[in-house]
């Protein structure tokens, strides 16, 4: 489907950096350099929206969202509200095989390559891929549908965010960070593994303020 296609293609240029923070998407100019009709990028244009990715704005079309938005400094804020729940959670109910899946995700992550030259400065889709799924894991034992649902919509609007931070801030050990959370919640260490979660999301959370 052409809208699919189109959606896809706009999704991955706008993750990988090629449309800049605040710039404008423009209809006509895309359907034009994607030999679509403007019914199709609208379609797509809209869908991005949905997931955080654009902003429509009044009277004046379609843009990338700024990295300063204070958006991102509320989804963070949310997410440090919900998430060291489920990961206590999910440390009192977890059982072995849970333990073994954590463990098994890290090792993913700890082994998938986080950049590549084909797909600009930003991480990898392989990457991101295994970084979701290692958050997923933490807190997927939590044994609450409804609140991995809210997980799955805040990790999908955060995660163009998540790509600017760690792109303005290079030097950020994140692979420390995810050791220290998987050593913390697999010790069983409830109140260590919830401040080490709090510190990595404040972490990307700065990365997003006016600071160059």
């Amino acid at each position: 489907m052409l809208s699919e296609q189109v959606h896809a293609h706009l999704r991955t240029a706008i993750m990988r950096g090629d449309h800049a923070p605040g710039a404008a998407l423009k209809p006509q100019d895309l359907a034009r350099d994607q030999g679509v009709s403007l019914a199709v990028v609208r379609e797509a244009l809209v869908r991005l929206v949905g997931e955080g990715l654009a902003d429509r704005l009044p009277n004046r079309g379609f843009a990338v969202p700024e990295f300063s938005d204070r958006r991102w400094q509320e989804i963070a804020e949310a997410r440090r509200t919900i998430e060291p729940v489920l990961l206590r959670l999910s440390i009192a109910r977890g059982d072995v095989d849970w333990e073994a899946r954590v463990r098994a995700a890290h090792h993913r992550l700890a082994r998938t390559p986080a950049f590549a030259p084909a797909e600009g400065a930003y991480y990898t889709e392989a990457w991101s891929e295994a970084h979701r799924r290692f958050h997923r894991t933490l807190l997927e034992a939590c044994g609450n549908p409804v609140l991995m649902e809210t997980f799955d919509r805040l990790w999908t609007v955060s995660e163009l965010a998540r790509r600017w931070s760690a792109h303005r801030n290079p030097d950020r050990d994140g692979a420390e960070e995810h050791r220290r959370l998987e050593e913390a919640a697999l010790s069983r260490d409830a109140d260590a593994a919830a401040a080490v979660l709090v510190r990595h999301l404040t972490l990307t959370a700065a990365g997003l303020t006016d600071q160059p």
